[in-house]
């Protein structure tokens, strides 16, 4: 066999669902053969008649699956740091919400940048995740409220794509908030009736959320907008019980969806039935953090119904304001007492489930495209205790360093 690529002398984690633990593998060796994982797994056992155009002697390295943050609301304009001040003195989200910043104060920054001011501005963030690791991100839409800026978010984030440095996923999250220049039913008319239709049309969404929450949407508006988008055979996705039972958990599993996020305040009836489906429980430790909540999400209850967790930053200009998917590891792990294990598959295989593409990455197994993180690390556990600059040697995407 001949392959590209050849990394020998490693310390695999392969996240293998197949395999114990995180399916560590010592004195491993990965192939590649046009971008994919052709074998993984001990030197011993490698054929040392395969040759490749390249051999890569990683020095006793570790190697793992390249990280995802599957849940970031990271193209956006202005600055909303005031906010932290402001719940500094009492003020809560919802106060501020209502009072017209928050989101709003958000849509009306972002409405007013040039398309190419706003690629800039999320090219120039996307090196924190690349410095990280990271080899895919989700990026949501929902800071431009209007049929032109949402549109431009989206193609924003193709473009980002296409670069070819970042796999970009992107989502239309239109029903974030209902813009302050348009009435309820009408703007919820346009999101249902105009955009998803034509997001689907113009393939600039991989899938569609909403936010089901007090200060949001009810219930029954977003099951119109995951129906609109099922019309179109769009994946869905869920803000979910972050403030309150409203019922999200328990929706995002009556629609199969993805993932649903957030979650502090889920029931166990809802976990269960996203458990059932396959939908994937996301929590988020940097808005929990950044908001100081005292309700942490039901991990036991998530547990014992058999959920699969996956962990991401949140990145968004007021409630999470984390560019670290490290960091969001580290306090899901310390605010939540997630386990190391759990920690390392929710930034890896279980994000990519999140994302409905856990049989293209997530992991290093055989067939997978070959997204790698190698690390200047004795051990794994000093990947995500650490916190500041990640000790990453290389990032590979689809077989070539990035």
């Amino acid at each position: 066999m001949k392959c590209d690529r050849l990394w020998t002398n490693a310390r695999i984690a392969t996240c293998s669902p197949s395999l114990a633990g995180l399916g560590v593998v010592e004195d491993g060796v990965v192939a590649t053969s046009a971008g994919r994982i052709v074998w993984c797994g001990p030197r011993m056992a490698f054929d040392h008649a395969v040759t490749a155009d390249e051999t890569i002697d990683c020095g006793g390295r570790w190697i793992t699956p390249g990280l995802i943050d599957c849940h970031t609301h990271l193209i956006f304009a202005g600055d909303r740091s005031d906010e932290f001040a402001r719940r500094l003195t009492g003020e809560t989200y919802a106060d501020i919400a209502r009072g017209g910043g928050g989101i709003v104060a958000s849509m009306r920054a972002t409405r007013a940048a040039r398309p190419a001011d706003l690629h800039d501005m999320a090219e120039r963030r996307l090196r924190a995740w690349r410095a990280e690791g990271v080899t895919t991100v989700e990026i949501k839409s929902g800071y431009g409220l209007d049929a032109v800026t949402e549109c431009s978010i989206l193609a924003t984030a193709r473009a980002l794509g296409a670069h070819g440095a970042m796999r970009v996923m992107s989502t239309y999250l239109g029903a974030h908030a209902v813009p302050p220049d348009q009435g309820r039913a009408s703007y919820l008319d346009l999101v249902c009736d105009h955009m998803i239709p034509r997001i689907a049309q113009e393939n600039l969404a991989d899938a569609v959320d909403g936010f089901c929450e007090t200060i949001a949407f009810t219930a029954t508006e977003i099951d119109r907008v995951l129906t609109a988008a099922r019309a179109q055979h769009l994946p869905v996705k869920l803000h979910a019980d972050q403030l309150s039972d409203s019922g999200g958990a328990a929706l995002a599993a009556r629609f199969t969806a993805l993932s649903a996020d957030h979650l502090e305040y889920a029931a166990d009836a809802g976990l269960e039935a996203m458990a059932a489906v396959g939908t994937v429980a996301v929590v988020l430790p940097g808005a929990y953090y950044v908001l100081r909540e005292s309700k942490a999400p039901p991990i036991a209850s998530m547990r014992r119904a058999g959920c699969t967790i996956a962990i991401a930053t949140d990145c968004n200009p007021g409630t999470s304001p984390i560019m670290s998917l490290r960091l969001a590891a580290h306090m899901a792990c310390v605010f939540f007492g997630l386990t190391f294990d759990e920690a390392w598959r929710g930034i890896t295989l279980n994000a990519a489930a999140a994302l409905g593409i856990a049989a293209e990455t997530g992991s290093i197994e055989i067939g997978k495209s070959c997204d790698l993180a190698i690390w200047d690390a004795e051990n794994l556990a000093e990947i995500l205790a650490w916190i500041g600059p990640a000790p990453l040697h290389q990032r590979v995407l689809k077989g070539r360093d990035v």
